[in-house]
């Protein structure tokens, strides 16, 4: 069965970060938000739900890393990417840190 999921990993203190709220949206419409569990893992979809196209994962690190009164560097992260396999496990995990940031497809 198809599955989008995501892990996000905070590469300056080298842990997973746990509670970061992450938001999907297809076609500009949001379809599922989600907060990453201890281990900075988090499933969006599971099952027949995933169409092919264009989504976007939006990653709300700046809630993450707010210290005080002062803002963040980065605040939201924004992953666009296409699914063309509607059927295919995607995983897009996200290795950050207060003032940057990779993504790829997982395994």
């Amino acid at each position: 069965m198809a599955r989008l999921s995501t892990h996000v990993l905070d590469t300056a203190q080298g842990r997973p970060a746990a509670g970061v709220r992450v938001s999907l949206h297809f076609g500009g419409e949001a379809i599922a938000q989600v907060i990453t569990n201890a281990d900075g893992r988090a499933v969006l979809i599971e099952g027949g739900a995933l169409r092919t196209g264009i989504y976007e994962l939006t990653f709300s690190v700046g809630e993450y890393f707010q210290v005080g009164s002062e803002p963040p560097f980065l605040g939201d992260i924004v992953v666009r990417f296409g699914i063309s396999d509607a059927a295919a496990n995607y995983h897009v995990p996200l290795l950050v840190s207060p003032y940057g940031y990779s993504t790829y497809r997982g395994s």
